[in-house]
Order: structure tokens, then sequence, then C-alpha cells
């Protein structure tokens, strides 16, 4: 757990470490948020086509190999981003980045489906994300104090040296969790016959279009809080390094709470509440944002009930996902990353696009997005009588 921790940081580290610098990146590149945005979203699209690639030759080729080489290819793209001289050129090589970055992802997930299934796997899930968790804490400050002795381009030379030892930590702590009886084929009919399988399961296309959307209302908190909060709320870098945190940190909360629940509650029926409760606080935030009230706490205090719900969702639906087809376990956590970074890369310059200067778009589309993840649920998931509720 503690070494797989480490290894998935990396991808909060990179997405949540420049966000404090996304302002100043916009100035010196003489480009406008929503471009900026893009880097993210770049990122994320490279995530998500890159674990469609690489989950199903995970599950021919074993865990290891795909890991250190996506660790290695990171280190790389990282170096890359620090000396692009436009923002076109920073955009792709996030791309670059995204795509190594998905080894990380759908091996590490695979690995964990390896081991266990149903409540186990979302109770370790649920571990998982607590030390998964120090990373988004700790990832805008320490990109706030970077960025006092040096650019944000120091914070991807930073971001480098992380994967320079986490190749270490993947050569060395990470032991091969698939035995070769066990591994596919890697041609690209058996591929393709793989991924068919998957898409014939209504019930776990909808888990994994869910986990999409509350990884979307996520992304859109990740690609429009600094310039709401430290735009139209005047925060600092510093101080929304802070609340960031502080978000963050009811994120690993709920991560905790959940394995609590799990024990009363099974992981469909703990989904099914966290996604009503993230209705009724996007709600909330929209009202807020519109009329004023409450002002910065206003704003805040609903957001970080819908931080938490997707503390609760996040290690479910993958466990009820996944629990459904262990025979091919890397092709399946692969589809289910790819369709959660997918929708957050659509998610990521939406928010911009329709304006930071409020928290207006913000709320908006986390509204839209958790109302969609909750009708799939209700109308699909609940009605399959294989998931159980309890």
């Amino acid at each position: 757990m503690l070494v797989l921790g480490a290894l998935i940081a990396l991808g909060p580290l990179t997405i949540d470490m420049y966000l404090p610098a996304l302002p100043s990146m916009a100035d010196e590149l003489a480009a406008s948020d929503s471009a900026v945005q893009l880097t993210i979203t770049g990122m994320l699209g490279g995530l998500a086509v890159g674990q469609l690639v690489i989950g199903p030759l995970s599950d021919a080729f074993g865990r290891r190999k795909p890991l250190i080489v996506g660790v290695l290819t990171h280190g790389l793209a990282s170096l890359l981003c620090a000396i692009s001289p436009t923002i076109e050129m920073l955009s792709v090589v996030r791309v670059l980045q995204g795509f190594a970055g998905a080894a990380i992802s759908v091996v590490a997930m695979a690995i964990v489906r390896d081991l266990f299934d149903g409540v186990a796997m979302a109770q370790l899930m649920s571990r998982l994300m607590l030390v998964i968790g120090v990373a988004p804490i700790l990832a805008p400050s320490l990109g706030g104090l970077v960025l006092e002795w040096t650019s944000w381009r120091g914070i991807f030379v930073v971001l480098a040296g992380a994967a320079a030892l986490l190749i270490l930590v993947a050569v060395f702590a990470v032991r091969e969790t698939l035995p070769v009886e066990r591994r596919r084929s890697a041609r690209l009919g058996a591929t393709l016959g793989a991924y068919r399988m998957l898409v014939k399961d209504t019930t776990f296309v909808a888990l994994v279009f869910i986990a999409g959307l509350m990884m979307a209302a996520l992304i859109a908190y990740v690609s429009g809080s600094s310039f709401v909060l430290q735009g139209a709320y005047g925060l600092d870098a510093r101080t929304f390094g802070l609340v960031f945190g502080a978000n963050a940190g009811g994120l690993v909360l709920a991560t905790q709470v959940n394995p609590m629940l799990l024990r009363r509650f099974g992981p469909a029926t703990v989904l099914s509440g966290a996604l009503l409760v993230a209705i009724a606080a996007a709600a909330l935030l929209v009202l807020a944002a519109v009329t004023g009230v409450g002002g910065l706490v206003g704003v805040l205090v609903p957001l970080v009930v819908i931080i938490m719900t997707c503390g609760l969702s996040l290690p479910n639906t993958p466990a009820l996902a996944l629990t459904r087809h262990g025979e091919a376990a890397g092709t399946a956590a692969a589809l289910l990353g790819s369709v959660q970074f997918g929708v957050g890369a659509v998610i990521a310059p939406l928010v911009g696009a329709f304006g930071s200067g409020s928290a207006v778009p913000m709320g908006l589309v986390m509204l839209v997005v958790t109302t969609l993840a909750a009708g799939l649920m209700f109308t699909v998931v609940r009605r399959d009588a294989s998931v159980g509720l309890h």
C-alpha cells in the first residue's frame, strides 16, 4: 500500500503542484486562462488514451515492465515541460507526460485487483487514497514554496527529480502480481475482444461513467479553483495552497470514513448516498455563487462537501466495476481510468471557457456532472441484482 501510494502520488503532484503558478504562467507565456487550463487537459487526455494502450499490455506482459517505463518517460517529459518556450509546446508535452503517467495509474489499479476484490478492494482503495491524499494536500503548498525562489519551470524540474526517485521504487519495491499463466494475448484482436466484452456489460459501463463524472467534478474544482479563489476572492498563492490543502484533507477524511461505512453498508449503498449529497452541495454552491450569500465561506463549505463525496465515490466505483471482470483487470482498469480522465479532460477547459471571474461556471459544471452520475446510479446500477447493495 505504501509503495503503490508513493507511485500514484506522482499523478496528483503533476496536476496540483503547479496550480498556484497558473496565473503567472499565463502572463509569462502570453496565454489566456482557458489556454493555460489546456495544459491540464493535455495531461488528462494523455492519461485517458495511455491507459487504453497500457492496460492491455499490462495484462499481456505483467505489471512491472510498463510501470518502470512509464515512470522513466514521465521524468523525461517533466524536463521537456520545464524548457517549453510556448504554451502550445507545453500543452503537447503534457500529453506525453499524461500518457506516461497512465502506466502508473492503470498498473497500480490492476495490482490491487490482482490481490483483492469486492468490499476488501474498496477498503484497500480507501487506505490507498489516504497515502496518495498527502500529495494533493502538500502539492499546491509545495508549488507555492518553489515559486518563492524560482518560476513555474522549476516546479517541473522538481517533478523530474521525484520521478527519478520513483524509478528506484518501481525497480526494487514492486513485485510482479500477474503470473505468466494468467496473462492474456498481446494481439490486437484479443485486446479488442476484451474491450468488446467489457462494453457489453451495461452495469460496468454505467459504473465507469459514474467514476468519470465524479472525477469531472473534482477536475472542475482543480482546474478552476486557482482562478476563482485567487482572482475573484483575492487569495494569494500561499493562502490558496492552504485552502486547497484543507479541501484535499476533506477528500482524505472521506476516504477513511468509507471503510467504516462499508462495515455496515455495501459499496453501492455508500455510493448512492454520496451522489445525492453531491447534488445538494453543488446546488448550494451555485446558489451561493450567484447571490453572493456567505461570500468566500459560502463557496468553500459546499465545495469541501462535494470534494468529500468524491472521496466516497472514487474508492467504491472501481471496487464495484473491477470486481465484475477480474480476468482482465488491466484492461478493465484501463477503460475505467480512460473514461475518468477523458471526461475530466473535456471538463477542465469548460470552466475557463465560461468564465473564471466567479464560482458560477465551476458550480454549474459540478451540478450537471453529479446529477448525471446519480441518474446512472439509480436507473442502471441499482436495478442490477448482481451488484449487491450490502
